[in-house]
């Protein structure tokens, strides 16, 4: 029998669109028409300095993190994943401390098949131990230990140094394909008791 592996999931700009709603904000109260387009390449904090306390300030209103649009086939996939996986939602949401609340009640809501202890609030995702992690943090995947993958972004067009997956049917291919991480395994395993 396998031991299932575990799969740590980030939540912003991999599981939901956060850097849209954040855009739409900044446009709103700044007058601005700032496209998702001419933030490839760099992060929007890096794009507009001079209005670092207004983003914080958008990031922290009630709410903020409630309603994030999910990205297409996100939850059916991690609901596949969690069945031949241990999935763990790992954010980190001391980036946003106020965003506790809102994440978990989003997290409650979308994604009732997971048990709640296995959403993981944290900073640094090194302290994390999963077999591996989805994240489109280029320094979040570098402090990780383990199995680090790529979720593609605006902001992270330029990196090559890991796997990169572009949509979550990717995602489900990467682990459930039939050369997926999961047939590897059980290759290994059934190789193994010959």
């Amino acid at each position: 029998m396998m031991t299932k592996q575990t799969i740590g999931i980030d939540m912003d700009e991999v599981l939901v669109d956060t850097i849209k709603k954040l855009l739409q904000h900044y446009n709103d109260e700044t007058s601005s028409n700032i496209t998702m387009e001419e933030l490839r390449g760099t992060k929007i904090r890096n794009m507009m300095p001079e209005h670092q306390g207004l983003l914080t300030n958008i990031l922290r209103k009630d709410g903020f993190f409630r309603d994030l649009e999910v990205f297409p086939d996100a939850i059916e996939v991690v609901k596949k994943l969690n069945e031949y996986y241990d999935v763990y939602i790992v954010t980190a949401a001391m980036d946003v401390p106020t965003s506790f609340a809102d994440k978990y009640a989003w997290l409650q809501e979308h994604m009732p098949f997971l048990d709640t202890q296995h959403f993981v609030f944290c900073g640094d995702k090194g302290i994390v131990n999963t077999d591996y992690l989805i994240d489109d943090n280029p320094k979040q995947l570098e402090s990780f230990k383990n199995h680090s993958i790529m979720y593609a972004a605006g902001h992270n067009v330029d990196y090559d140094k890991w796997p990169k997956v572009h949509n979550w049917k990717e995602v489900e291919a990467y682990f459930l394909g039939e050369n997926g991480e999961y047939n590897k395994q059980k290759n290994k395993v059934s190789q193994s008791m010959k």
